[in-house]
């Protein structure tokens, strides 16, 4: 039986490797968590396990997310995010006439989407999303809802990217991440001007402020030739 903090999440989206990183995400912040790559999946567990909430893809090749939507809200109104590589203000008036209660743009930082998440939720009165959970690794938290990170009991400063990058990281440690993934996920549409240098002197400044020693950190660890990792 899931305990009362356990929300229960339906990914659905064609894409395998979102759906994993999705799951990888959620999984890590305490959240029960289900994927469909197809309608007819998404459906079948809508009726059968009726999930808290659903982040739903708007464009898949068997029936476009807004189609499934109409279908979904015949027979329920659970809360739905859409996410969408469509960032037109048309898409995101249509999506939430149609019923959607939030949409979020591709590529979306994972702190963000939690974030989302839970103040979805808690409008909904949910009482399971008043206490947003917090990633532990040792000395070092980071609290997503509060959008703080501490070592050893003491808040760490951090700037809005740095908080969202080590998020993302952290949310899934040992997953590799390339410098460009990380400029996708953290900073989203204006990634396009950004150099992936960017992402090194980001993780540059997180060491000199969550690592006893940067120069052989214990969190933020580079694999060479391919990009970063969490380590917890």
């Amino acid at each position: 039986m899931r305990t009362r903090r356990q929300l229960h999440v339906l990914v659905v989206d064609d894409d395998a490797a979102i759906r994993d990183l999705l799951e990888a995400l959620l999984r890590d912040e305490g959240f029960v968590v289900e994927a469909a790559g197809d309608p007819r999946s998404a459906l079948d567990a809508i009726a059968n396990r009726k999930p808290d909430v659903i982040l739903l893809d708007i464009m898949m090749p068997e029936m476009s997310g807004f189609d499934l939507m109409t279908e979904i809200r015949r027979s329920s109104d659970v809360p739905i995010i859409f996410l969408s590589a469509r960032s037109g203000e048309t898409d995101r008036v249509l999506g939430l006439r149609m019923g959607a209660d939030d949409y979020v743009v591709k590529p979306f930082s994972g702190a963000e989407l939690v974030a989302r998440i839970y103040a979805l939720m808690r409008r909904r009165g949910d009482g399971a999303a008043t206490a947003p959970a917090r990633l532990r690794f040792g000395p070092l938290t980071v609290d997503l809802g509060a959008r703080e990170v501490s070592l050893n009991g003491a808040v760490i400063d951090t700037t809005a990217k740095e908080f969202d990058l080590l998020a993302l990281l952290a949310a899934s440690p040992r997953r590799v991440f390339s410098r460009e993934q990380l400029l996708d996920r953290v900073w989203g549409s204006s990634s396009k001007w950004q150099d992936p240098s960017t992402v090194t002197e980001h993780v540059r400044r997180l060491r000199t402020k969550i690592e006893s020693d940067p120069r052989n950190p214990r969190f933020l660890q580079t694999v060479r030739g391919v990009g970063y990792r969490f380590e917890g």
